[in-house]
This record gives structure tokens, sequence and C-alpha cells, in this order.
């Protein structure tokens, strides 16, 4: 292919060219895949019907499991298919259409975990004004904001990405498109692109992480004051499982996207982008429900009335 042609389709490098690890691979991942939409969607179900639940924390809760299904179902389904057929093709349109829906839901969830941290800072910080600042339009409207960032800087990028022509290479070193890799492999000039990516990351992402960190920094303090040792550890036990989602999701991504600048692969390279795109998904509804005696007596509750067990404990 010359150098002067310009591409309108990519080739996806995927997980792994050994067609023996194809369909081991195809099964691990689908199992995932499933469980993640199984246990996100028990968790929507399980709040909504539930009015002890509708407050500001399993409000936001709802909202992380709808973002960590839709993460996942915009990567896994392309990524289960690729592994079954030979060709891993995918247009342009397509390609950036996973760049705009994988962004929204990237920046979103890092808006959301900002704004949980926040509900936890009021709620043990500023307990006696918590209701009046948490509000139930305080929250609605703390959502909005999340989703209307979210879809803004997603159509920044994707109109920028539009711009750029590729005719160097038409193969994504990755198995699903990510933004980072199609400008690697653009012959345009990337550089307002990458400044953007720069500044909505740092801005975006570093701003989230930022508030969250002194939201935790003020709730330790406070809590090494509390007297009380089971108010300490139900509030220490609140505040890991969101400390352990937090460490999930932006450890991950920071270290994918500082790996991204680099010039060459690594073999191990893919490994980080399934665990932040395909893992943690799995991993957070576990973490905030097997942790949450709440969400887990109204689980056991909906169990009994399935199942009309009467002395299940």
């Amino acid at each position: 292919m010359g150098n002067g042609t310009i591409l309108n389709e990519f080739f996806l490098s995927g997980l792994s060219d050994l067609p023996a690890l194809k369909l081991p691979l195809f099964l691990f991942f689908l199992l995932i895949y499933l469980l993640t939409i199984l246990w996100n969607l028990l968790i929507v179900v399980l709040i909504v019907p539930n009015s002890h639940l509708h407050v500001p924390m399993y409000f936001f809760l709802g909202n992380l499991a709808s973002l960590d299904l839709c993460c996942s179902s915009v990567t896994v389904p392309r990524m289960l298919f690729d592994l079954l057929t030979k060709k891993r093709k995918i247009s342009m349109t397509a390609c950036l259409t996973q760049v705009f829906f994988f962004v929204v839901f990237g920046i979103s969830n890092s808006l959301l975990l900002a704004v949980m941290s926040y509900d936890r800072y009021t709620a043990i910080c500023q307990p006696l004004h918590y209701t009046q600042i948490m509000s139930w339009k305080a929250c609605v409207q703390l959502v909005s904001i999340m989703w209307c960032l979210g879809l803004t800087s997603a159509l920044i990028h994707t109109l920028c990405a539009l711009k750029l022509t590729f005719c160097w290479s038409d193969v994504i070193e990755s198995f699903f498109c990510d933004l980072p890799e199609l400008l690697r492999i653009s012959c345009s000039d990337t550089f307002i692109n990458i400044l953007l990516v720069f500044f909505l990351v740092s801005f975006f992402g570093g701003g989230a992480l930022i508030l969250t960190v002194l939201s935790y920094v003020s709730i330790f303090k406070t809590v090494l004051k509390m007297q009380i040792k089971g108010k300490i550890s139900k509030v220490f036990s609140t505040c890991i499982s969101h400390l352990t989602v937090v460490s999930l999701f932006y450890g991950s991504g920071f270290f994918n996207y500082f790996q991204s600048s680099a010039s060459h692969h690594l073999p191990g390279d893919k490994v980080v982008p399934v665990f932040y795109t395909v893992i943690v998904p799995l991993l957070n509804p576990l973490i905030y429900s097997l942790r949450n005696q709440d969400f887990i007596a109204v689980f056991k509750h909906v169990i009994r009335k399935i199942f009309h067990i009467q002395n299940m404990k």
C-alpha cells in the first residue's frame, strides 16, 4: 500500500494471533462480559424499586453500574467478534464511533467517582447539612453536568479526529479504537489533538482525582477524631470500597495512557487496556455490593421472595 493512499479502514491487532488461544480467550471474556452485564444490571434493578435505597449514595452507585455496563459494551463485543474472525477490519466511521462513546463513558466515570467522594465527604464531615447539600435536585444536577461534560469532551475529540488523515499504517495496536493509537498512526499534524488529550485528561481526570484525594484527606481527619469504634468501622468500610474502585480506575487508566506515548509496543502492553475495559467494570459492582450490608440485605430479601425461602440468613 503506497504512502499516498488515504486509508478509510483499519485493522485491529486484537489480543492474540495464535489460533490455539482464540477460542479459550473468547470463552473467558464472554463469561466475564456476561457476568459484568448481570451484576451491574442487578445493582440497578435492586436500587430502583427499593425506596430505602433511594439516597444519594445508591443513586450514584446505580449510575456507576450503568456506566460500567456501557463502557464494557463499547469494547468487549467487538473484541469477542474479532477473536472469532480472521479479518479484524473496522471502518473509519465505526472506529470514531467507538472512540466517541469510550471517551464519553471514561470522562463521565472519572467525574462520577469525584462526585461520589464529595458525597461521602459531605455525609461524614458535614452530617448536619448533608440533606440540604446533597438534595435530590443537587444529585440530579451533578449527574447531568457529569454526562454533559463527558459528551462535550468526546465530541471535541471526535470532531478533531475527523480531520486526521491516515496513510502510513492501517494497523491499530489494540483490540479497540483507542484515541492515542489513532493519533500514533496518523500522518497528519496531531499537535492540536495531543494538546487536547493532555488538557482534557488533565482537567477532567486530574481535577476529579484531586477532588477525590482532598475529600478523603478531610474524611480521614474527621474519622480519626471519632470515639465510637462501630461508627469508625462502618465509615472505613464504605470509604475503602470507593478508594479501591478509584485506585483501579485511575491506576490502570493513567498507566495505559502514559505507556501509549511510547514509540514501541511490548508484548504485555495489551494487558492494562484489558484490565480497565473488561475487568474493572466487573470488579466495581462486586467491590461495592459485597462490602455493603444494606445491599446484601436487599439482595437476600429478593432471593427470599423469588424462591420463597423463609429462613435464609
